[in-house]
């Protein structure tokens, strides 16, 4: 059973680096005559620089968002899902049409075109600055983890309701149970104390979100999400005023007129502190979409190397193969360590930082008296 799941992880993987790479059709197509491509080689070597692996390519149309959620390649056109485009513009008001009249960028449509790149997005050819409210592949996949978080914890919370707590959880139940626990017991209640309860839907809703965002980017196909700046800095803005808005006066007063320091002294404190407080959602944003963009960096990169390899000899590279699927599928697993290991850190800083704006003031009179 172990080696038939280890057989189809590998399977998945190589399937994603398959749909994300635009010139293995074309080596597909070459396989037929492969004799005459080696015999060959020198006089068709233009041919194959041009139309070569593009590792770059590969990787960052992977990591980047999309208005297609692209499948595969079939004979080298790219078969994928063409997403809806939404865009106000100025004049023209409000529009909506498939991104398939892209084209995939190699036509414009109605006074659009897409400018591919880093990151993909729809130009006016007017000049004009337009408004896109599409729903990318990102956004799409934000949809998705909702609604499997919507379902699974309602669903959850129905048998809670029908079996109270004297029946012994079973499903998902007994799966989330588990984990519920351990962040209220290890992440909650040290960091927000009496005021735990206050904050768990919050605490949980950002740990369970993060984490099921993660496992679905690391499916064939699947979207970097929690990899994309915006999206952490979204996350880490929401934790940012929730901490501001619970923020009781004795936070305020050490922040702006910290207590025993000589007036001198505070000149310099008290902006080292301002800044402090806004470097918190700085770090919190960061540091996961740092972590699971190298992850999803890392993977294809790896997997690369055997189409890098093999443009220089086909027999490097097959012999590369199972160096690269060995080290990928390991950092796989580790991606999945990561994906639940992440999405604590950054439910766990957050009720740090909560806990420090609602500290009560008598654990400072305690230290002084002390």
């Amino acid at each position: 059973m172990e080696v038939k799941r280890r057989f189809s992880l590998v399977v998945l993987i190589f399937v994603l680096f398959w749909s994300a790479n635009p010139a293995i059709a074309q080596h597909e197509g070459e396989a037929s005559h492969h004799e005459a491509v080696e015999h060959g080689h020198n006089e068709h070597g233009e041919a194959k620089e041009e139309k070569g692996f593009d590792a770059s390519k590969v990787i960052f149309s992977h990591i980047a968002d999309s208005h297609y959620w692209h499948l595969f390649d079939w004979n080298d056109h790219p078969v994928s899902l063409s997403l809806p485009v939404i865009i106000y513009h100025p004049e023209k008001g409000l529009e909506m049409f498939s991104a398939s009249k892209f084209h995939h960028g190699h036509e414009s449509y109605n006074g659009y075109h897409i400018e591919s790149g880093i990151k993909e997005k729809i130009i006016s050819e007017d000049g004009a600055s337009i408004y896109d409210f599409s729903l990318t592949k990102n956004v799409i996949s934000m949809f998705i983890s909702v609604i499997l978080l919507v379902v699974i914890m309602t669903n959850v919370g129905k048998k809670y309701k029908k079996n109270g707590s004297m029946k012994a959880p079973s499903g998902f139940q007994n799966a989330l149970e588990p984990i519920i626990e351990f962040i209220r017991d290890e992440v909650a209640k040290p960091n927000l104390g009496n005021s735990y309860l206050r904050f768990m839907p919050l605490i949980l809703t950002v740990f369970f979100f993060i984490w099921i965002n993660n496992m679905l980017g690391l499916l064939p196909g699947g979207a970097n999400f929690t990899g994309n700046i915006a999206v952490t800095g979204c996350l880490a803005v929401v934790s940012f005023v929730v901490m501001i808005f619970s923020a009781n006066k004795h936070f305020w007063g050490h922040l702006f007129n910290p207590p025993g320091v000589p007036l001198g002294v505070k000149f310099l404190l008290v902006p080292i502190e301002i800044i402090s407080l806004f470097i918190k959602p700085i770090a919190l944003m960061i540091r996961l979409f740092a972590n699971i963009m190298a992850g999803h960096i890392v993977i294809l990169s790896v997997i690369s190397m055997i189409f890098i390899f093999s443009g220089i000899s086909v027999y490097v590279g097959a012999g590369f193969v199972p160096v690269s699927l060995a080290f990928s599928i390991f950092m796989f697993f580790l991606e999945l360590l990561v994906a639940a290991i992440q999405a604590f850190i950054f439910a766990n800083l957050t009720a740090v930082f909560i806990g420090q704006a609602i500290e009560d003031p008598h654990h400072h009179d305690e230290t002084v008296k002390i």
